[in-house]
């Protein structure tokens, strides 16, 4: 068994999908051990420290790096940020193969997968060049196709109203 068969844990998403077609995508992305770096929540507001106006900034930024997409409700946590991100239709097919020999292990080009590699990677980046070097991600991010208008509103709702929850929630694992 080679170490990539036997460390690798099997991913959530679904086989069948190209993650880089034209759709609606919510993602939650974490932050390492879930600690605590892009500010506070009080009386049911968030409130980035620098470091969170950064993360906020990196991520209303990802349309400049990627024309096809566009940003629709996020909100950023105390240790995570939540974030639909939509794919529109107007990519180059042709840029949407990856023919290098580590295809298995990069993902797609301008696929959800590379979009929020890049994020982390720069938000990461910017971390360690302005002495947070203790600061890292969680190695996956969690994802979910949008299927129709009424989750569509549930998420944004949902988005909305996580920064009230926070201190009913934060506590309890499986909401991360």
């Amino acid at each position: 068994m080679s170490y990539q068969n036997k460390f690798r844990i099997e991913s959530a998403r679904l086989k069948e999908w190209d993650y880089s077609n034209p759709w609606w995508y919510y993602v939650t992305i974490c932050t390492k051990n879930h600690s605590c770096f892009f500010g506070d929540i009080v009386n049911g507001e968030m409130n980035l420290n620098d470091f969170g106006l950064v993360v906020e900034k990196y991520w209303n930024e990802i349309p400049k790096h990627y024309q096809n997409v566009e940003i629709d409700y996020y909100t950023v946590m105390p240790n995570h940020i939540h974030g639909i991100i939509i794919i529109n239709g107007s990519r180059d097919v042709a840029c949407n193969v990856s023919t290098n020999q580590y295809s298995q292990m990069s993902p797609k080009k301008n696929s959800l997968s590379a979009i929020i590699r890049s994020y982390k990677s720069a938000v990461t980046k910017f971390a360690h060049e302005n002495g947070n070097n203790n600061f890292a991600w969680q190695e996956r991010f969690y994802d979910r196709i949008i299927r129709n208008e009424k989750e569509l509103f549930n998420i944004r709702k949902y988005i909305q109203q996580n920064p009230m929850k926070w201190e009913l929630e934060k506590t309890i694992p499986e909401n991360l």
